[in-house]
């Protein structure tokens, strides 16, 4: 307690004190800006094909056979021929079926890619420093080696 509050200082103490308030020094302060950017993930595309049903139709030709019968009268001639139920012609008639089959053919192509696109944000902040004000009282005398920001 031999130095309570400077009271019971001796000079060499007094002394001490005082040398020191003659380089006493203010150290001034300033925020900066620290920028990082970081990559998120934004979504995502996917790329996929959808089966779609379409009910299409095709008109096709088609041809058939058909047997004509004609009948014609034949004046009474005589025939060799005897009465029978055993002559038979046959006649084979035709007609075209139509078959449907499906193949598959290419009708176009979608490719996907990513690309760096670079713009601009622009980033609105606050900023804060500290600027050294002098006050004095009295005729004190100042002077200023200007090397530094100036003092107000």
């Amino acid at each position: 307690m031999n130095n309570f509050f400077g009271l019971f200082a001796d000079e060499n103490e007094n002394e001490k004190a005082q040398n020191n308030h003659e380089n006493e020094k203010l150290r001034l302060h300033k925020e900066e800006l620290d920028i990082t950017k970081n990559k998120i993930a934004a979504g995502e595309v996917t790329l996929q094909k959808e089966v779609i049903e379409e009910q299409q139709t095709v008109d096709v030709p088609v041809t058939h056979e058909e047997v004509v019968i004609e009948r014609r009268a034949i004046d009474n001639e005589l025939s060799n021929s005897s009465i029978s139920d055993e002559e038979t012609i046959h006649i084979p008639v035709s007609e075209e079926q139509v078959q449907v089959s499906k193949h598959t053919v290419t009708t176009g192509e979608v490719s996907a890619y990513k690309r760096n696109v670079e713009e601009t944000q622009h980033v609105e902040e606050t900023l804060k420093r500290e600027e050294a004000h002098v006050d004095t009282t009295g005729h004190v005398n100042i002077a200023s080696d200007d090397t530094a920001s100036p003092i107000d």
